[in-house]
């Protein structure tokens, strides 16, 4: 595993956005481990995500696109964060756009926040996580509306390894079958266990044997078989 993900993994550890416990997920089940992006608060916090991303977008689609698309409102700093980090990383400039929720129809008008998509565009989408792929239902068709442009790929922070709404593949593997677009993680969960079992974060062990064998159970429900 790459130095940067390992780092990556402490971080979402440390900023409490990767949390162990019993958790209720929206979909309705009882997860050991919950992912809450919020909690990315500071401005330092904000300048190290947004180099994980650089780097996973690097290695995962390169630098050859145009475009960074954060849907509402969770993507707006993920897009700008990462924009820059590309920038200061990269020595490339790269357009952060977004989605509004409601079209404004006075001043800068329209659907869209930051840059203006145009034709040819070459557009990497970024998220935190994934879980039913709904944001990417409803802001695929905004896109493809605005211009004819071509999505090179989704980027997403955690790879859950979960079924998605079908019952058999991964919310991103549905994505990528559907839209047919490439789909990446910064890490996944099993990135994650092997990273965290049995090791200390912060004075204490993260993952001991209960935990690991509550994950476990969980993959054996959920998981991708």
């Amino acid at each position: 595993m790459e130095q940067y993900k390992k780092e990556f993994i402490e971080f979402m550890v440390d900023s409490e956005v990767l949390k162990f416990g019993d958790f209720t997920l929206k979909s309705g089940r009882k997860s050991p481990f919950f992912m809450n992006a919020g909690a990315y608060v500071t401005g330092t916090q904000l300048r190290k995500l947004g180099e994980y991303y650089a780097k996973a977008i690097h290695d995962n689609y390169g630098l050859d696109f145009d475009v960074l698309f954060g849907p509402a409102y969770k993507g707006i700093p993920l897009a700008v964060a990462t924009s820059m980090a590309i920038s200061e990383l990269y020595g490339k400039d790269v357009r952060y756009c977004s989605n509004r929720k409601e079209v404004k129809d006075h001043g800068d008008t329209g659907i869209l926040l930051g840059s203006n998509l145009k034709d040819g565009d070459r557009v990497v989408m970024i998220e935190d996580v994934t879980t039913s792929g709904k944001s990417i239902e409803e802001t695929f068709p905004i896109l493809k509306a605005q211009a004819d442009v071509q999505i090179k790929g989704l980027i997403v922070s955690l790879n859950r390894m979960e079924v998605g709404k079908g019952g058999k593949k991964s919310a991103l593997d549905e994505i990528k079958e559907l839209y047919g677009i490439e789909t990446a993680a910064i890490v996944s969960m099993a990135d994650v266990v092997e990273c965290l079992y049995n090791k200390e974060v912060g004075g204490k062990v993260v993952i001991n044997d209960a935990l690991k064998e509550a994950i476990d159970a969980y993959y054996a429900q959920y998981g991708v078989k």
